[in-house]
């Protein structure tokens, strides 16, 4: 078996089938960690969510998509939709069926599919959890797309030798054309890049945070510049926090769509609440937040919560309000005089009205996000930041104290250490903050100052 070429790109495997057969299950299996939510409810996967799997040395792109259904409502459409979408962009699909169910229409409509589509297919039979169900899972040879593979994906019954199987198809078959794509948008032709979890800690991660049904999706579809993530006007579409980096003409970011945050009573310990956990975790290894609201609606509670969150993370902030379209003229102060005073303790957080839907003022959003990085990651030579302080005091001198010098320990965000002579006021050091944020040109970027008393040189 001849080892893949390390300079292709890498070959993508789809896990695919109905709701409920258990592929997220079998995704968080095979990648080793619980990185997709698993409920015991149809429809909890809805969008394509792409990670890195690996397997005896040889490394793949796997692709967890939302449960396929032949019929039922318009959301059931777009979910179908996407995972057709990932069949055709894949080197190899493992067809996920249910054995404690028995064939059901939705599976004849996904193998159909898959068949069409001509991709390389494993028919990967789950739930199969000792051999008394084994008899059971040939009843799938139906389908028409191969022999069953018996796995349970919870216990991990078989499905190490379904792995071995998965190497040995994607690289037999050469290295894949699908794997990377080219889409021009408004940004001036951003080149979609891999999917974000390739380890790159230098790509900045923006988190798009907001409560349900403020338009997340659209805008995220609208930066990337595909339908990667689900649109549908009901609130909870998103379940999964999902990475994407994309090149744009001022360098790479990697943009997560999380899902709509509640407050915790809202939630309670099913699917919603595991998806809100991945979206603060999201947030916690974001570089810089980029905080949607709904506009029609203006800043509530819960936007001022939200904002909360991200002040604890230490992340800068980009506020977009979504649906400015749909503002009358006479009303738009007021919408912008109630988010200054519901979310004043971001600072100089720049405020983008946008229409998701129509890209209105989207143009603004990637500008405003480079600039927070920029100034997220700066440092200021030692020699810069003392003459600051010293220019800083003399036209306001601390009552009883003074700083003798200070040092930037860390940026991420830009961490001052300042040697005293004695106690500083708080009052005083959020003078301090203001004069350094104005001389560096540190814009919304959080600082953070911290007093040494007794220092000196």
């Amino acid at each position: 078996m001849s080892a893949p070429n390390p300079e292709a790109p890498r070959p993508v495997v789809v896990v695919a089938g109905r709701p409920n057969v258990g592929k997220s299950s079998l995704v968080n299996r095979i990648v080793g960690r619980r990185i997709a939510v698993v409920e015991e409810e149809p429809g909890v996967t809805r969008d394509r969510k792409l990670l890195d799997a690996e397997w005896n040395g040889v490394s793949f792109d796997l692709v967890d998509t939302g449960g396929w259904l032949s019929g039922g409502d318009q959301l059931d459409a777009k979910v179908s939709e996407q995972a057709e979408r990932a069949v055709a962009q894949a080197d190899l699909v493992l067809l996920v069926v249910d054995v404690t169910v028995g064939v059901t229409e939705e599976d004849l409509a996904a193998a159909k599919v898959i068949r069409r589509v001509g991709a390389p297919v494993r028919l990967v039979v789950n739930k199969v959890d000792d051999t008394a169900r084994e008899p059971a899972a040939w009843e799938f040879v139906s389908l028409g797309v191969g022999d069953p593979w018996l796995v349970s994906a919870i216990h991990g019954r078989g499905t190490g030798d379904l792995l071995d199987e998965v190497v040995e198809v994607i690289t037999s078959v050469g290295a894949p054309v699908n794997g990377e794509a080219e889409v021009a948008t408004e940004f001036g032709g951003i080149e979609k890049d891999r999917t974000a979890s390739d380890g790159d800690e230098a790509v900045p991660r923006v988190a798009l945070v907001g409560r349900p049904n403020v338009g997340k999706s659209t805008l995220f579809n609208r930066l990337i510049g595909e339908d990667r993530a689900v649109v549908h006007d009901m609130p909870g579409t998103t379940r999964d926090a999902i990475d994407t980096v994309v090149t744009t003409p001022d360098g790479p970011l990697c943009f997560i769509d999380t899902a709509g945050m509640r407050r915790p009573s809202k939630t309670g310990q099913g699917t919603e609440h595991h998806a809100v956990l991945r979206a603060l975790d999201a947030l916690e290894a974001a570089d810089i937040a980029l905080l949607l609201i709904d506009a029609t609606v203006g800043a509530t509670h819960q936007d001022q919560r939200l904002a909360e969150r991200i002040g604890v993370s230490g992340c800068p902030a980009v506020v977009v309000l979504n649906k400015w379209d749909l503002i009358a003229t006479a009303d738009r102060e007021d919408v912008l005089a109630g988010v200054g005073d519901r979310l004043a303790f971001l600072g100089t957080a720049p405020v983008l009205r946008v229409s998701a839907t129509t890209g209105r003022g989207a143009h603004m959003i990637l500008p405003a996000l480079h600039a927070a990085v920029e100034s997220y990651h700066h440092r200021v030579p030692t020699g810069a930041l003392n003459r600051a302080l010293r220019d800083i005091q003399a036209a306001q001198p601390a009552p009883g104290a003074r700083i003798r010098y200070g040092v930037q320990g860390a940026i991420d965000p830009p961490t001052f250490t300042l040697f005293t002579n004695g106690r500083i006021h708080q009052t005083y050091l959020r003078y301090i903050e203001r004069g350094l944020r104005e001389r560096f040109d540190f814009g919304s970027t959080p600082l953070k100052l911290r007093v040494r008393t007794g220092g000196g040189r």
